[in-house]
């Protein structure tokens, strides 16, 4: 089964970790992408940089910047290949960001 997992971290996370904490944390990003069950993996740019699109009366309507809660903290995501749940739970787990003060979601993708 494909899981997806949203890493929600929270806005300038990265100025409280030393520069040795900070690499460590990038090597175990790369070892879960790097991880033949990893379907792919990125790493969001900040919510800055995002734009909404909503289709309002036939008319597509953008608003530059975040309004979203999810959009705040959602830096980045993993789609694995996960026998069940508790798989993806103890991958979840080697996420930096569920130890250093942020969460890991896990959600089932829906197989068509």
């Amino acid at each position: 089964m494909q899981y997806a997992l949203m890493i929600y971290t929270e806005p300038g996370h990265e100025e409280n970790l030393s520069e040795e904490q900070r690499e460590a944390a990038y090597a175990e990003y790369l070892a879960l992408a790097d991880d033949p069950r990893c379907a792919g993996a990125g790493q969001l740019q900040s919510a800055g940089t995002a734009t909404s699109v909503r289709v309002v009366g036939g008319r597509t309507l953008m608003t530059d910047g975040p309004f979203a809660d999810t959009k705040e903290v959602l830096g980045g995501f993993c789609l694995i290949e996960a026998a069940d749940l508790d798989e993806a739970i103890e991958m979840a787990s080697h996420v930096p960001a569920a130890r250093l003060g942020g969460a890991v979601e896990i959600r089932p993708v829906v197989q068509r």
